[in-house]
C-alpha cells in the first residue's frame, strides 16, 4: 500500500513538472525512485522513461487541440533523438551507479545555470518585462518569419538534428525524457516562445522515451510495470494541473522556477551520492 501511495504521489510531482515546464519530470523521477523507493539506479532509468514518456504522450494530445505544438520542429528533434537513445543506454551499462548519479547532478546544474542566465540576459538586453513570452529574434540561431513560423534552413535543420541526437543520448544514459534539455534548446536555438516550447517538448519526450524503453527491453533490463503504471496515473493528473497553472504564469517566471527546482534536486543527489 505504501508503494502505491508513494508511486501515485511522486507521479503527481513528475506530471506537475512536465505540465509547467515541458521538462523536469525525469529529473525528479530518478532521484525519487532511487532515494525514496530504494529502486536501483539502472532499473530506475527504465521506470522513469516509461512513466515520463506515457505522461508526456497524454500531454501532447491535450496541447495538439490547442495548436501549441510545432509538429515539424518536434519531429525533426525527436527522430534523431530516437537514434541517439540506444547509444545512451549502452553507455549507461558501462558506468558505476554512484558515478552515474553524480554525472546526472552535474548535467542538471549546467542546464539550470544556462536557463537562469538566459532569462536574466533576455530581460536586460532586450528591455522586455519579465512577463514577456517572446524571444529576441537575434538571440536564436534559427530564424522565424513575421508570422512566427520557423524558417527551416539547412543550417537550422543541422543544428536541430545535432541537438536531437545529443538529447537522445542523454535520454538513454540518464533515463530522462530530455525535456530539461529540449525546452532550453528550442527556446535558445529556434527562437520558440517558452509556452510553445513546453508543448512541443512533450511530443519529443514521448517519442524519445519510447526509443529508450525499447533499448532497455532489448538490453534485458528489469522494468517494474506496476510502479511505472502508478507513476503514469499520478503523472497524468499532475500534468493536467500543471498545464492549467502554466497558462497563468509568465515564461520568465517558469524558467527561473524550473532552474531553482533543478538546483535543489541536484544538490540533494550530490549529497546522497557523496555521503
Amino acid at each position: 500500500m505504501e508503494t502505491v501511495i508513494l508511486s501515485l504521489g511522486f507521479g503527481l510531482v513528475i506530471g506537475l513538472a512536465l505540465g509547467l515546464t515541458g521538462g523536469g519530470g525525469s529529473i525528479f523521477a530518478v532521484p525519487l525512485l532511487v532515494y525514496a523507493m530504494s529502486v536501483p539506479p539502472h532499473e530506475a532509468v527504465g521506470i522513469s522513461l516509461a512513466a515520463v514518456g506515457a505522461t508526456a504522450a497524454w500531454g501532447v494530445i491535450q496541447h495538439l487541440r490547442g495548436g501549441q505544438v510545432e509538429v515539424r520542429t518536434g519531429l525533426l528533434f525527436a527522430v534523431t533523438g530516437m537514434l541517439g537513445a540506444p547509444l545512451g543506454t549502452w553507455l549507461n551499462s558501462l558506468l558505476p551507479e554512484k558515478l552515474l548519479m553524480l554525472l546526472f547532478a552535474g548535467l542538471m546544474l549546467a542546464i539550470a545555470l544556462r536557463m537562469w542566465r538566459r532569462t536574466t540576459s533576455s530581460n536586460t538586453t532586450t528591455g522586455c518585462s519579465p512577463d514577456t513570452d517572446v524571444e529576441s529574434p537575434n538571440a536564436a540561431t534559427c530564424r522565424r518569419d513575421a508570422q512566427g513560423q520557423l524558417q527551416l534552413t539547412s543550417r537550422c535543420a543541422l543544428l536541430l538534428i545535432i541537438l536531437g541526437f545529443a538529447t537522445g543520448i542523454l535520454s538513454g544514459l540518464f533515463g530522462v525524457g530530455g525535456g530539461f534539455v529540449i525546452v532550453p534548446a528550442l527556446v535558445l536555438f529556434s527562437g520558440m516562445p517558452i509556452h510553445r516550447a513546453v508543448a512541443t517538448s512533450l511530443l519529443v519526450i514521448a517519442l524519445i522515451s519510447s526509443s529508450g524503453i525499447a533499448s532497455n527491453l532489448i538490453a534485458d533490463r528489469p522494468l517494474d510495470i506496476n510502479i511505472a503504471a502508478l507513476f503514469t496515473a499520478g503523472g497524468i493528473i499532475g500534468l493536467s494541473i500543471g498545464s492549467q497553472l502554466g497558462r497563468r504564469i509568465s515564461g520568465a517566471v517558469l524558467q527561473k522556477g524550473f532552474s531553482m527546482a533543478v538546483v535543489v534536486v541536484a544538490a540533494f543527489v550530490v549529497t546522497k551520492s557523496m555521503f
